[in-house]
């Protein structure tokens, strides 16, 4: 089954047109060019298959908690200093995913690193 990919609002939708513009105008500077291009490699991933091996998904029980639905995260990258990890929960209809989150991933998950976490509406 293919998902189709929302970019949560505000943040998560000003942030993929902002890369995705800048992308095409020949103006993003390197690191935001290496990020849209792991965030694209990624979503693709996710459109086809959300438990992709490479992907290594899994529920944010902390997350799922506070925003009262199943909040997953999956990786960009990993084996690296702040490796960048997205977040998205299903819907909000069917065969949709919604993207709700990019951050590095939490130094000291069990210290309430994900309490800092702020997350993207659905809308």
């Amino acid at each position: 089954m293919e998902f189709t990919i929302r970019m949560g609002i505000p943040e998560m939708a000003g942030l993929w047109n902002k890369l995705q513009t800048e992308s095409r105008n020949g103006t993003i500077g390197k690191n935001d060019e290496e990020l849209y291009r792991k965030w694209g490699n990624t979503l693709k991933k996710l459109a086809n298959d959300p438990f992709y091996p490479g992907l290594n998904t899994h529920e944010i029980d902390p997350l799922s908690k506070r925003y009262g639905m199943k909040v997953w995260q999956s990786y960009l990258e990993n084996r690296r200093s702040g490796a960048r990890r997205m977040f998205w929960v299903y819907g909000p209809n069917q065969n949709e995913i919604t993207i709700i989150g990019l951050e590095p991933h939490p130094e000291d998950a069990k210290n309430g690193a994900y309490d800092r976490i702020t997350l993207s509406d659905l809308r």
